[in-house]
């Protein structure tokens, strides 16, 4: 009973290893398309609309990782590797969305969530992610 209880708590440790860095490489693609510095513009410049867009990429990117997880194999390796290729798909297909969404809207959407005001654009594309995450979510199982 304690074998198995340890055996489990190893395996929790190693997809939420997993998770982690997934929500790692989402924070790192945000920041890339962000104008700037992610830290700086919401921890130090309280800029909203980059949290906003921030929070949707990490609650997209734990959408995929929670389906990889319920759907993944009996296997521990194959259940693992499931989850980080569903979850770097899932980064893929969100920074393709941003680039479309990017590319028929005026302007330069990174420019536009980066602003001090709230601009209502960044509620479109957080709603993007999320939705991006879902799809991603439910073709998985």
């Amino acid at each position: 009973m304690l074998r198995n209880l340890a055996v489990d708590l190893l395996l929790t440790l190693a997809y939420s290893g997993v998770g982690l860095a997934l929500m790692a490489l989402g924070y790192l693609l945000v920041d890339v398309v962000t104008p700037g510095k992610l830290r700086e513009l919401i921890w130090t410049d309280r800029n909203r609309n980059a949290a906003v867009l921030l929070a949707s990429n990490l609650l997209a990117v734990g959408t995929i990782v929670v389906a990889a997880i319920a759907a993944g194999e009996n296997s521990f390796v194959t259940g693992l590797v499931g989850t980080a290729g569903y979850g770097l798909l899932g980064l893929v297909v969100m920074a393709v969305s941003f680039v479309l969404l990017d590319a028929a809207t005026p302007g330069r959407l990174g420019d536009i969530l980066v602003d001090r005001d709230s601009h209502p654009a960044v509620w479109v594309s957080a709603a993007i992610h999320l939705a991006t995450g879902a799809i991603v979510a439910a073709a998985i199982s």
